[in-house]
């Protein structure tokens, strides 16, 4: 099979190319064709005017000659002539008299009149025996001309003739003509006012587009927070604001970051230098002290202890972005998990001088489906935070309970709170706001994740009398 050479069409490029041509192309056709119609109707208007006035005209004659059709050749002869002589519109009309044969016998313009007419609504008149009209060139002249031809009919019912009253069509076309310029010159107006309009309105959107598209490139190359001006109060404004607020929070953004990176290489440093200066004090030290072993070995356990959660949250933290952070659900005795959590973290608060303080309650529990390692490490992320940010206070308060909504778990501490200002912010990535306390500003972010995908919540929010209050809410299986 021969190959099918396809013509590949260029595609328009700009927008200005694409308005002006899906606009004003088909406003060009439109108006050539209003052209044509105006014309074709102010053609037909005129043709069947001069029609209709020469057909009555060539009516009314006939019926006046029918007085005479009794007279002799000769009389009648007489009579076409004076006719055709005082006729009063022979200046735009020729008035004819034509034999059956097809011989002009008398005419509005004299004796010389002109050659027999050579058209073919003489011969249709005489075999039809009606009224018969004719447009188009005459045959000797060469001129464009309208005729109507109406019989002469005898007595005896013989055609002895036909009446043809002839007109130029010369100024009617000079009028149709004027006509036409008229209708293209105004078409063409308005094809230039609608480019002319069009030409400005797609310059007002491409000089803001313009402008948008140079500052996204400088956003894209690294100019965050630039900011574009805002002109427009329309769509093409709202594009700029958007932009705009998209510079800012990936200027924030990379701010957060920045501090984030500066912020975990110090936490990350703290420990290490711990860890690897108690381990060459012990290994350079001739005797060890067993109590001075016991307290540097408590140090670099709780240092590494540092380490592994801040390694397995930066790991929780980075499947989290990519997508890959998974559950383990199954149906979880909840309230075994809560007090064995704080437990196990109450010990560790007393060391810091910090008591935790459970409030009891009997109230039945039932079992919740969720992950409960996912949930552990929820209450420890939740518990420490207490603890950096709210030791000062010695107390933290935590409670388990149950209500319309699902099962809720509130820890409370007495520290100073959170300032109203970073309250929306304080479980976003990187956000550690005023707080000097350790940590990398990932937890929050991680845990309110966990819980999102559990179909629960996490809000933290300042109790009344001071001190920050977290609410975990788990939702029960359904029934």
């Amino acid at each position: 099979m021969g190959r099918v050479n396809r013509k590949k069409h260029k595609p328009i490029k700009g927008l200005r190319a694409r308005w002006m041509t899906h606009t004003v192309g088909p406003v060009s056709i439109l108006a050539a064709a209003f052209v044509l119609v105006v014309t074709a109707a102010f053609a037909a208007y005129y043709y069947s005017n001069m029609q209709a006035d020469l057909t009555h005209r060539a009516r009314t004659t006939t019926e006046f000659f029918a007085n005479y059709i009794g007279q002799s050749y000769n009389e009648y002869y007489q009579s076409c002539i004076s006719y055709a002589r005082n006729y009063e519109d022979k200046n735009t009309i020729e008035l004819q008299f034509i034999s059956a044969s097809g011989r002009i016998v008398a005419s509005s313009y004299g004796q010389w009149g002109g050659s027999d007419p050579a058209t073919s609504d003489v011969a249709d008149a005489i075999s039809t025996r009606q009224v018969s009209v004719f447009v188009g060139r005459d045959p000797a002249t060469g001129e464009r001309i309208m005729a109507v031809s109406s019989p002469m009919i005898y007595t005896s019912g013989e055609v002895i003739g036909v009446l043809r009253h002839v007109t130029s069509m010369q100024v009617v076309d000079q009028q149709l003509v004027l006509v036409a310029l008229t209708a293209l010159g105004a078409g063409f107006l308005f094809v230039l006012v609608v480019a002319m309009s069009s030409n400005f309105y797609i310059r007002s959107i491409l000089e803001p587009v313009a402008e948008i598209t140079a500052t996204a490139k400088r956003i894209a190359g690294g100019s965050y927070g630039v900011q574009i001006k805002a002109k427009y109060d329309d769509e093409i404004g709202e594009l700029a604001e958007t932009i705009n607020d998209m510079s800012n929070k990936i200027n924030q953004n990379e701010k957060l970051q920045g501090e984030f990176i500066s912020s975990l290489s110090h936490e990350l440093r703290t420990p290490l230098t711990a860890i690897s200066g108690w381990s060459e004090t012990l290994l350079s030290a001739d005797t060890l002290d067993p109590e001075e072993t016991r307290r540097g070995m408590a140090i670099i356990q709780r240092e590494s202890r540092r380490l592994t959660e801040m390694v397995t949250e930066l790991l929780d933290f980075t499947r989290m972005e990519d997508g890959r952070m998974t559950l383990n659900v199954e149906p979880t005795d909840i309230r075994a998990e809560f007090e064995d959590t704080v437990y196990m973290y109450g010990s560790r608060l007393r060391q810091e001088g910090i008591t935790l303080r459970v409030q009891e309650n009997d109230e039945q529990i039932p079992e919740v489906p969720c992950d409960p390692k996912r949930m552990r490490q929820v209450l420890l992320n939740v518990l420490d935070n207490a603890a950096k940010h709210g030791g000062e206070g010695k107390y933290i308060d935590a409670s388990l309970s149950r209500d319309a909504g699902g099962i809720v778990i509130r820890i409370r501490d007495y520290g100073p709170g959170i300032p109203e200002d970073e309250l929306p912010l304080v479980k976003k990535k990187f956000f550690k706001g005023s707080s000097k306390a350790r940590g990398s500003g990932i937890g929050l972010a991680v845990c309110d994740e966990i819980m999102e995908m559990h179909g629960g919540q996490l809000t933290l929010e300042n109790a009344e009398g001071g001190g920050t209050l977290v609410t975990i809410r788990l939702p029960e299986a359904e029934q």
